[in-house]
Protein backbone atom coordinates (compact mmCIF):
# COMPACT_ATOMS: atom_id res chain seq x y z
CA UNK A 1 0.00 0.00 0.00
CA UNK A 2 0.52 3.67 -0.79
CA UNK A 3 0.06 6.39 1.64
CA UNK A 4 0.21 9.94 0.99
CA UNK A 5 0.80 12.29 3.50
CA UNK A 6 -0.42 16.21 2.70
CA UNK A 7 -1.77 19.50 4.57
CA UNK A 8 -4.89 19.34 1.94
CA UNK A 9 -6.40 16.56 0.77
CA UNK A 10 -7.97 15.40 -2.89
CA UNK A 11 -11.66 15.87 -1.96
CA UNK A 12 -13.86 18.44 0.51
CA UNK A 13 -16.75 17.58 1.99
CA UNK A 14 -20.44 19.20 1.46
CA UNK A 15 -23.48 18.87 3.57
CA UNK A 16 -26.66 17.27 2.23
CA UNK A 17 -29.81 16.03 2.89
CA UNK A 18 -28.54 12.34 2.39
CA UNK A 19 -24.84 12.57 4.54
CA UNK A 20 -22.02 14.23 2.55
CA UNK A 21 -20.76 14.52 -0.96
CA UNK A 22 -17.45 14.54 -1.53
CA UNK A 23 -16.38 17.09 -3.96
CA UNK A 24 -12.61 17.16 -5.48
CA UNK A 25 -10.34 19.84 -3.66
CA UNK A 26 -8.18 22.97 -4.73
CA UNK A 27 -4.44 22.95 -4.85
CA UNK A 28 -1.73 21.58 -7.50
CA UNK A 29 -1.07 18.50 -4.64
CA UNK A 30 -4.61 17.07 -4.83
CA UNK A 31 -4.93 17.88 -8.52
CA UNK A 32 -2.07 15.85 -9.80
CA UNK A 33 -1.49 13.06 -7.32
CA UNK A 34 -5.72 12.44 -6.80
CA UNK A 35 -6.21 11.33 -10.54
CA UNK A 36 -3.47 8.53 -10.37
CA UNK A 37 -4.04 7.19 -6.60
CA UNK A 38 -7.54 6.56 -8.35
CA UNK A 39 -6.22 4.83 -11.52
CA UNK A 40 -4.01 2.52 -9.53
CA UNK A 41 -0.54 4.11 -10.62
CA UNK A 42 0.30 4.06 -7.10
CA UNK A 43 -0.35 0.74 -6.53
CA UNK A 44 -3.38 -1.81 -5.92
CA UNK A 45 -4.16 0.30 -2.91
CA UNK A 46 -3.57 4.06 -1.70
CA UNK A 47 -4.29 5.69 1.33
CA UNK A 48 -4.46 9.60 1.79
CA UNK A 49 -4.02 11.21 5.10
CA UNK A 50 -5.23 15.00 5.54
CA UNK A 51 -6.32 17.32 7.68
CA UNK A 52 -9.55 18.28 7.71
CA UNK A 53 -10.26 21.85 6.70
CA UNK A 54 -13.43 23.30 6.84
CA UNK A 55 -16.69 23.10 8.81
CA UNK A 56 -18.27 20.07 7.05
CA UNK A 57 -15.24 18.24 6.51
CA UNK A 58 -14.84 17.89 10.19
CA UNK A 59 -18.86 17.14 10.43
CA UNK A 60 -18.01 14.23 7.77
CA UNK A 61 -15.14 13.17 9.95
CA UNK A 62 -16.84 12.98 13.35
CA UNK A 63 -19.98 11.29 11.77
CA UNK A 64 -17.58 8.27 10.29
CA UNK A 65 -18.84 9.40 6.55
CA UNK A 66 -15.69 10.41 4.94
CA UNK A 67 -15.84 8.23 1.89
CA UNK A 68 -13.93 9.49 -1.28
CA UNK A 69 -14.47 7.42 -5.01
CA UNK A 70 -11.33 5.14 -5.11
CA UNK A 71 -9.07 6.15 -2.51
CA UNK A 72 -9.22 5.38 1.22
CA UNK A 73 -9.09 9.15 2.69
CA UNK A 74 -8.43 9.79 6.66
CA UNK A 75 -9.28 13.49 7.54
CA UNK A 76 -7.71 14.40 10.94
CA UNK A 77 -10.41 16.05 13.27
CA UNK A 78 -7.59 18.70 14.67
CA UNK A 79 -7.59 21.12 17.12
CA UNK A 80 -8.79 23.99 15.03
CA UNK A 81 -6.79 26.79 16.93
CA UNK A 82 -3.41 24.81 16.91
CA UNK A 83 -3.97 23.95 13.14
CA UNK A 84 -4.35 28.05 12.55
CA UNK A 85 -1.95 28.86 14.11
CA UNK A 86 0.63 26.35 12.94
CA UNK A 87 -0.23 26.96 9.41
CA UNK A 88 -0.92 30.51 9.41
CA UNK A 89 2.30 31.67 11.41
CA UNK A 90 4.52 28.93 10.97
CA UNK A 91 3.65 27.15 7.67
CA UNK A 92 2.96 30.66 5.65
CA UNK A 93 4.57 33.61 7.37
CA UNK A 94 7.54 32.00 8.27
CA UNK A 95 8.87 28.74 6.11
CA UNK A 96 7.23 30.09 3.11
CA UNK A 97 9.02 33.61 3.37
CA UNK A 98 12.70 31.71 4.43
CA UNK A 99 11.95 29.46 1.34
CA UNK A 100 11.37 31.96 -0.77
CA UNK A 101 13.76 34.51 0.41
CA UNK A 102 10.50 37.29 0.41
CA UNK A 103 11.53 38.64 3.94
CA UNK A 104 11.81 42.26 4.47
CA UNK A 105 14.80 41.69 7.56
CA UNK A 106 14.73 44.82 8.95
CA UNK A 107 11.15 44.31 10.09
CA UNK A 108 10.46 40.92 10.02
CA UNK A 109 10.61 37.94 11.33
CA UNK A 110 10.47 38.61 15.00
CA UNK A 111 10.84 35.31 17.21
CA UNK A 112 8.73 35.92 20.31
CA UNK A 113 6.63 33.95 22.33
CA UNK A 114 3.63 34.24 20.06
CA UNK A 115 5.85 32.48 17.67
CA UNK A 116 7.12 29.81 20.25
CA UNK A 117 3.41 29.23 21.13
CA UNK A 118 3.01 29.11 16.92
CA UNK A 119 5.79 26.59 16.46
CA UNK A 120 4.38 24.42 19.73
CA UNK A 121 1.59 24.15 17.55
CA UNK A 122 3.48 23.24 14.33
CA UNK A 123 5.01 20.18 15.96
CA UNK A 124 1.66 19.02 17.27
CA UNK A 125 0.01 19.11 14.26
CA UNK A 126 3.48 17.27 12.42
CA UNK A 127 3.16 14.97 15.46
CA UNK A 128 -0.61 14.27 14.71
CA UNK A 129 0.11 13.68 11.24
CA UNK A 130 2.76 11.00 11.95
CA UNK A 131 0.59 9.13 14.40
CA UNK A 132 -2.19 8.54 12.04
CA UNK A 133 0.28 7.45 9.18
CA UNK A 134 2.46 5.31 12.06
CA UNK A 135 -1.06 3.47 13.09
CA UNK A 136 -2.53 3.19 9.38
CA UNK A 137 0.98 2.11 7.33
CA UNK A 138 1.39 -1.89 7.36
CA UNK A 139 4.69 -2.87 7.37
CA UNK A 140 7.07 -2.08 4.28
CA UNK A 141 4.54 0.28 2.65
CA UNK A 142 5.55 3.34 0.80
CA UNK A 143 4.79 6.43 2.41
CA UNK A 144 4.91 9.86 0.62
CA UNK A 145 4.88 13.32 2.80
CA UNK A 146 3.95 16.15 1.16
CA UNK A 147 5.42 19.70 1.66
CA UNK A 148 6.48 22.14 3.98
CA UNK A 149 3.64 22.34 6.02
CA UNK A 150 4.99 18.83 7.05
CA UNK A 151 8.83 19.54 7.55
CA UNK A 152 8.80 17.38 11.17
CA UNK A 153 6.55 14.45 10.00
CA UNK A 154 9.77 12.35 8.06
CA UNK A 155 11.58 11.71 11.78
CA UNK A 156 8.64 11.42 13.45
CA UNK A 157 7.20 8.71 11.29
CA UNK A 158 10.87 7.21 10.73
CA UNK A 159 10.78 6.93 14.63
CA UNK A 160 7.91 5.32 14.94
CA UNK A 161 7.89 3.25 12.23
CA UNK A 162 11.30 2.31 10.86
CA UNK A 163 9.95 -0.49 8.56
CA UNK A 164 8.41 2.18 6.52
CA UNK A 165 9.61 3.63 3.30
CA UNK A 166 9.42 7.06 3.71
CA UNK A 167 9.92 10.04 1.17
CA UNK A 168 9.35 13.66 1.64
CA UNK A 169 8.75 16.54 -1.49
CA UNK A 170 8.67 20.14 -1.14
CA UNK A 171 7.12 22.07 -3.90
CA UNK A 172 8.85 25.29 -3.03
CA UNK A 173 12.44 25.88 -2.96
CA UNK A 174 14.56 25.78 -0.44
CA UNK A 175 16.56 28.68 1.34
CA UNK A 176 20.64 27.88 1.28
CA UNK A 177 22.75 28.37 4.58
CA UNK A 178 22.92 32.16 5.02
CA UNK A 179 19.10 32.07 4.90
CA UNK A 180 18.52 29.45 6.91
CA UNK A 181 20.39 30.72 9.79
CA UNK A 182 17.51 33.04 10.14
CA UNK A 183 15.63 30.71 12.37
CA UNK A 184 16.54 29.66 15.36
CA UNK A 185 18.70 27.10 15.89
CA UNK A 186 16.44 24.76 17.33
CA UNK A 187 13.71 25.40 14.51
CA UNK A 188 16.39 25.08 11.92
CA UNK A 189 18.40 21.75 13.13
CA UNK A 190 14.89 20.29 13.61
CA UNK A 191 13.88 21.08 9.88
CA UNK A 192 16.69 19.66 8.28
CA UNK A 193 17.14 16.76 10.33
CA UNK A 194 13.49 15.45 9.78
CA UNK A 195 14.43 16.33 6.29
CA UNK A 196 17.57 14.43 6.62
CA UNK A 197 16.56 11.14 7.74
CA UNK A 198 14.33 10.67 4.70
CA UNK A 199 15.00 11.23 0.57
CA UNK A 200 13.78 14.73 0.38
CA UNK A 201 12.89 15.86 -3.69
CA UNK A 202 12.43 18.99 -5.14
CA UNK A 203 11.37 20.31 -8.64
CA UNK A 204 14.99 22.00 -9.48
CA UNK A 205 18.19 20.29 -8.61
CA UNK A 206 19.04 23.96 -7.33
CA UNK A 207 16.36 23.69 -4.33
CA UNK A 208 18.39 20.12 -3.72
CA UNK A 209 21.35 21.69 -3.52
CA UNK A 210 20.72 24.49 -1.31
CA UNK A 211 18.59 22.00 0.68
CA UNK A 212 21.68 19.65 1.47
CA UNK A 213 23.94 23.05 2.02
CA UNK A 214 21.60 23.90 4.82
CA UNK A 215 21.13 20.66 6.26
CA UNK A 216 25.03 20.68 6.70
CA UNK A 217 25.29 23.95 8.07
CA UNK A 218 23.03 22.87 10.37
CA UNK A 219 23.43 19.43 11.52
CA UNK A 220 27.36 19.52 10.80
CA UNK A 221 29.99 18.00 8.60
CA UNK A 222 29.84 14.84 10.29
CA UNK A 223 25.86 14.46 9.87
CA UNK A 224 24.11 11.23 8.43
CA UNK A 225 22.05 13.59 5.24
CA UNK A 226 20.11 11.05 3.17
CA UNK A 227 20.75 11.67 -0.74
CA UNK A 228 17.82 14.06 -1.78
CA UNK A 229 16.58 13.53 -5.17
CA UNK A 230 15.22 15.64 -8.15
CA UNK A 231 11.61 14.84 -9.62
CA UNK A 232 10.43 17.76 -11.47
CA UNK A 233 6.24 17.67 -12.07
CA UNK A 234 4.80 17.95 -15.17
CA UNK A 235 1.16 19.09 -16.51
CA UNK A 236 -1.39 16.56 -17.08
CA UNK A 237 -1.84 16.10 -20.55
CA UNK A 238 -5.31 14.55 -20.95
CA UNK A 239 -6.98 17.42 -18.55
CA UNK A 240 -5.26 20.00 -20.76
CA UNK A 241 -6.16 18.58 -24.26
CA UNK A 242 -10.31 18.06 -22.27
CA UNK A 243 -9.82 21.73 -21.17
CA UNK A 244 -9.29 23.23 -24.55
CA UNK A 245 -12.16 21.54 -26.18
CA UNK A 246 -14.71 22.41 -23.69
CA UNK A 247 -17.48 25.25 -24.70
CA UNK A 248 -16.56 27.54 -21.70
CA UNK A 249 -12.69 27.80 -23.45
CA UNK A 250 -13.83 28.71 -26.70
CA UNK A 251 -16.27 31.01 -25.07
CA UNK A 252 -13.41 32.77 -23.33
CA UNK A 253 -11.23 33.29 -26.23
CA UNK A 254 -14.00 34.78 -28.02
CA UNK A 255 -14.78 37.33 -24.68
CA UNK A 256 -10.71 37.69 -24.63
CA UNK A 257 -11.12 38.48 -29.00
CA UNK A 258 -13.70 40.82 -27.90
CA UNK A 259 -11.99 42.76 -25.77
CA UNK A 260 -8.67 42.80 -26.66
CA UNK A 261 -9.38 43.12 -30.26
CA UNK A 262 -6.16 42.97 -32.40
CA UNK A 263 -3.72 43.71 -30.34
CA UNK A 264 -0.79 41.62 -28.40
CA UNK A 265 -1.61 40.03 -25.21
CA UNK A 266 0.82 39.78 -22.41
CA UNK A 267 -0.18 37.26 -19.95
CA UNK A 268 0.44 36.23 -16.54
CA UNK A 269 -1.56 33.86 -14.17
CA UNK A 270 -0.74 33.79 -10.63
CA UNK A 271 -2.07 33.94 -7.17
CA UNK A 272 -2.00 37.42 -5.44
CA UNK A 273 1.46 36.25 -3.82
CA UNK A 274 4.76 39.00 -2.71
CA UNK A 275 7.03 35.59 -4.31
CA UNK A 276 5.08 36.25 -7.59
CA UNK A 277 6.41 39.52 -8.13
CA UNK A 278 3.29 40.78 -9.82
CA UNK A 279 4.26 44.46 -9.08
CA UNK A 280 7.50 44.26 -10.80
CA UNK A 281 6.15 42.73 -13.72
CA UNK A 282 3.91 45.86 -14.18
CA UNK A 283 6.56 48.23 -13.44
CA UNK A 284 8.30 46.51 -16.53
CA UNK A 285 5.56 46.62 -18.59
CA UNK A 286 5.05 50.46 -17.52
CA UNK A 287 8.26 51.07 -18.54
CA UNK A 288 7.81 49.44 -21.84
CA UNK A 289 4.89 51.91 -22.71
CA UNK A 290 7.30 55.01 -21.93
CA UNK A 291 10.39 53.79 -23.66
CA UNK A 292 8.39 52.22 -26.69
CA UNK A 293 5.44 54.27 -27.18
CA UNK A 294 4.93 52.13 -30.66
CA UNK A 295 3.64 49.64 -27.89
CA UNK A 296 0.38 52.48 -26.50
CA UNK A 297 -3.03 50.89 -28.06
CA UNK A 298 -1.27 47.90 -29.61
CA UNK A 299 -0.60 45.99 -26.77
CA UNK A 300 -3.09 45.08 -23.92
CA UNK A 301 -1.92 42.85 -20.28
CA UNK A 302 -4.37 40.14 -19.01
CA UNK A 303 -3.69 40.07 -15.31
CA UNK A 304 -5.34 36.59 -14.31
CA UNK A 305 -4.71 36.59 -10.88
CA UNK A 306 -6.47 34.84 -7.79
CA UNK A 307 -6.57 36.30 -3.96
CA UNK A 308 -4.59 34.32 -1.78
CA UNK A 309 -3.94 33.82 2.05
CA UNK A 310 -6.35 36.69 2.84
CA UNK A 311 -5.95 36.10 6.50
CA UNK A 312 -2.34 37.17 6.75
CA UNK A 313 -1.40 40.92 6.83
CA UNK A 314 1.07 40.57 4.59
CA UNK A 315 -1.09 39.05 1.61
CA UNK A 316 -4.05 41.84 2.15
CA UNK A 317 -1.44 44.55 1.73
CA UNK A 318 0.32 42.83 -1.19
CA UNK A 319 -3.52 42.30 -3.08
CA UNK A 320 -4.09 46.18 -1.96
CA UNK A 321 -0.85 47.28 -3.99
CA UNK A 322 -1.45 45.02 -6.90
CA UNK A 323 -4.71 46.84 -7.72
CA UNK A 324 -3.89 50.48 -6.54
CA UNK A 325 -1.13 49.33 -9.33
CA UNK A 326 -3.36 48.35 -11.62
CA UNK A 327 -5.62 51.03 -11.73
CA UNK A 328 -2.90 54.03 -11.67
CA UNK A 329 -1.30 52.35 -14.74
CA UNK A 330 -4.91 52.68 -16.56
CA UNK A 331 -5.38 55.59 -15.26
CA UNK A 332 -2.10 57.37 -16.57
CA UNK A 333 -1.87 55.17 -20.09
CA UNK A 334 -5.75 54.37 -20.88
CA UNK A 335 -7.84 55.67 -23.62
CA UNK A 336 -11.55 55.60 -24.14
CA UNK A 337 -11.31 52.49 -26.18
CA UNK A 338 -8.18 50.84 -24.65
CA UNK A 339 -7.32 49.51 -21.32
CA UNK A 340 -3.70 48.78 -21.13
CA UNK A 341 -3.97 46.25 -18.34
CA UNK A 342 -7.01 43.96 -18.03
CA UNK A 343 -7.48 42.28 -14.41
CA UNK A 344 -9.28 39.07 -14.11
CA UNK A 345 -9.88 37.35 -10.57
CA UNK A 346 -11.57 34.32 -11.46
CA UNK A 347 -10.20 31.18 -10.45
CA UNK A 348 -11.26 29.09 -13.19
CA UNK A 349 -9.14 27.14 -15.20
CA UNK A 350 -11.38 27.12 -19.30
CA UNK A 351 -10.57 30.96 -19.01
CA UNK A 352 -7.25 30.25 -17.39
CA UNK A 353 -7.01 27.46 -20.70
CA UNK A 354 -8.52 30.62 -23.39
CA UNK A 355 -5.58 33.01 -22.46
CA UNK A 356 -3.31 30.27 -22.96
CA UNK A 357 -4.45 29.70 -25.91
CA UNK A 358 -4.07 33.06 -27.56
CA UNK A 359 -1.36 34.86 -25.52
CA UNK A 360 1.38 36.30 -27.29
CA UNK A 361 3.67 36.89 -24.69
CA UNK A 362 3.23 34.69 -21.07
CA UNK A 363 5.49 36.44 -18.54
CA UNK A 364 6.40 34.32 -15.35
CA UNK A 365 8.81 36.21 -13.14
CA UNK A 366 8.59 35.02 -9.87
CA UNK A 367 11.35 36.08 -7.00
CA UNK A 368 11.62 32.26 -6.43
CA UNK A 369 9.22 29.75 -7.47
CA UNK A 370 9.15 25.65 -6.65
CA UNK A 371 8.62 25.00 -10.57
CA UNK A 372 5.90 27.19 -12.01
CA UNK A 373 3.35 25.00 -13.74
CA UNK A 374 2.14 27.90 -15.88
CA UNK A 375 5.44 28.11 -17.47
CA UNK A 376 4.76 24.62 -18.81
CA UNK A 377 0.94 24.79 -19.12
CA UNK A 378 0.80 27.97 -20.89
CA UNK A 379 3.12 26.54 -24.34
CA UNK A 380 1.24 23.68 -24.49
CA UNK A 381 -2.23 25.48 -24.49
CA UNK A 382 -1.16 28.69 -26.65
CA UNK A 383 -1.80 28.55 -30.46
CA UNK A 384 -0.03 31.95 -31.74
CA UNK A 385 3.45 30.54 -31.52
CA UNK A 386 4.03 32.60 -28.10
CA UNK A 387 7.09 34.16 -26.29
CA UNK A 388 7.75 33.00 -22.59
CA UNK A 389 9.61 35.95 -20.61
CA UNK A 390 11.19 33.59 -17.87
CA UNK A 391 12.91 34.16 -14.34
CA UNK A 392 15.70 31.71 -14.24
CA UNK A 393 14.42 31.71 -10.11
CA UNK A 394 11.70 29.74 -11.32
CA UNK A 395 12.23 25.86 -10.69
CA UNK A 396 11.04 25.74 -14.59
CA UNK A 397 14.04 27.45 -15.89
CA UNK A 398 16.00 23.98 -15.38
CA UNK A 399 13.89 22.30 -18.17
CA UNK A 400 12.21 25.80 -20.34
CA UNK A 401 15.18 28.63 -19.97
CA UNK A 402 17.15 27.70 -22.92
CA UNK A 403 14.03 28.43 -24.49
CA UNK A 404 12.91 31.21 -23.05
CA UNK A 405 13.55 34.98 -22.84
CA UNK A 406 15.34 35.63 -19.36
CA UNK A 407 13.81 37.97 -16.82
CA UNK A 408 15.77 38.92 -13.77
CA UNK A 409 13.11 38.93 -11.07
CA UNK A 410 14.62 42.49 -9.84
CA UNK A 411 15.89 44.16 -13.05
CA UNK A 412 12.79 46.38 -14.49
CA UNK A 413 14.37 47.81 -17.44
CA UNK A 414 15.75 44.48 -18.41
CA UNK A 415 12.16 42.87 -18.01
CA UNK A 416 11.18 45.80 -20.21
CA UNK A 417 13.94 45.32 -22.78
CA UNK A 418 12.62 41.02 -22.42
CA UNK A 419 8.63 42.03 -22.95
CA UNK A 420 9.94 44.22 -26.26
CA UNK A 421 12.31 41.67 -27.48
CA UNK A 422 9.04 39.35 -27.35
CA UNK A 423 6.98 41.56 -29.03
CA UNK A 424 8.83 42.22 -31.91
CA UNK A 425 10.40 38.73 -32.65
CA UNK A 426 10.54 36.97 -36.01
CA UNK A 427 7.59 34.55 -37.09
CA UNK A 428 10.51 32.44 -37.78
CA UNK A 429 12.42 32.71 -34.48
CA UNK A 430 9.10 32.54 -32.72
CA UNK A 431 7.76 29.20 -34.14
CA UNK A 432 10.98 27.62 -33.52
CA UNK A 433 10.79 28.34 -29.69
CA UNK A 434 7.65 27.74 -29.10
CA UNK A 435 7.59 24.54 -30.93
CA UNK A 436 10.97 23.43 -28.83
CA UNK A 437 8.87 24.65 -25.39
CA UNK A 438 6.27 22.68 -26.38
CA UNK A 439 8.65 19.07 -26.95
CA UNK A 440 10.11 20.56 -23.00
CA UNK A 441 7.25 21.45 -21.19
CA UNK A 442 5.29 17.99 -22.34
CA UNK A 443 8.76 16.16 -21.13
CA UNK A 444 6.74 14.99 -18.68
CA UNK A 445 3.72 14.03 -17.03
CA UNK A 446 2.46 13.99 -13.03
CA UNK A 447 2.73 10.24 -13.29
CA UNK A 448 6.45 10.59 -13.95
CA UNK A 449 6.64 12.78 -10.75
CA UNK A 450 5.03 10.35 -8.87
CA UNK A 451 7.10 7.35 -10.12
CA UNK A 452 10.39 9.01 -8.77
CA UNK A 453 9.03 9.29 -5.77
CA UNK A 454 8.58 6.30 -5.40
CA UNK A 455 11.24 4.88 -6.60
CA UNK A 456 13.42 7.48 -3.77
CA UNK A 457 11.13 5.83 -1.23
CA UNK A 458 12.08 2.23 -2.37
Amino acid sequence: MTVIISNRGPYQFKKSNNGFIAQGGAGGIASSLGPLLTSGAAGDSATWIAAALTPDDRAATRAGQVKAPGIELDLLDLDEREYLLAYNLISNSTLWFIYHGIFDLARRPRFDHRFREAWAAYENINQAFANAAAEKANPGDVVLIQDYQLNLVPAMLRSARPDLRIAHFSHTPFCGPNSIRILPPDIARAICGSMASVPSGFHSARWAQSYEASAREMLGSNANITDSFVASLGPDHDLLATTAQLPETAVGRADLKEQIGDRAMILRVDRIDPSKNILRGFSAYQRLLETHPEWRNRVVFVARLNASRQTLPEYIGYRNEVEQAISQLNDEWGTNDWSPIILDERDDFPTTAAAFADYDVLLVNPIKDGLNLVAKEGPLLNQRDGVLCLSPEAGAWDELGVDALSVHPYDIEQVADSLNQALTMEPKERAKRAASLRTRAGARQPIDWLKDQLAAAK
